[in-house]
C-alpha cells in the first residue's frame, strides 16, 4: 500500500475537478476525494440532481447537473485538474441534496 498523496491540498470542498470516471478506488485508507457526478443537463434527469445555476464559477461550458446519488471515491492523486468551484448557493443546495439522500 503506497502512502497518501498531497495532491488532496491542491483542492477544496466544491471545487470541480476533472477526473478518469467512472473510478473507484477504496483500497486506500487516506488520501482519498468523495466526488459526486456532474453531468449535461440534457441528459434524463433524476429526482435528486441539483442545477448548477452559476456555470462561469463552477468552469462548467453548458448546463450541468450535480448527481449526488453516484459518489465515487478516487485516490487523490487521480484528480487530473481543478476547473472550478461551486458557487455558494449550488454548494448549499448540494448540501442539502446530499443530506437528503443520506438522511
Amino acid at each position: 500500500m503506497s502512502a497518501p498523496s498531497n495532491r488532496s491540498d491542491a483542492f477544496s470542498t466544491f471545487d470541480v475537478v476533472i477526473v478518469p470516471f467512472p473510478y473507484a478506488e477504496i483500497t486506500r485508507k487516506y488520501g482519498l476525494a468523495w466526488l459526486a457526478m456532474v453531468t449535461s443537463a440534457d441528459n434524463r434527469t433524476w429526482e435528486c440532481d441539483i442545477a448548477v445555476s452559476d456555470l462561469k464559477s463552477a468552469g462548467l461550458p453548458a448546463p450541468s447537473l450535480v448527481r449526488p446519488a453516484k459518489i465515487a471515491t478516487v485516490d487523490a492523486a487521480r484528480v487530473l485538474r481543478r476547473i472550478g468551484r461551486l458557487s455558494t448557493k449550488d454548494s448549499r443546495a448540494l448540501s442539502a441534496g446530499l443530506k437528503a439522500l443520506l438522511g
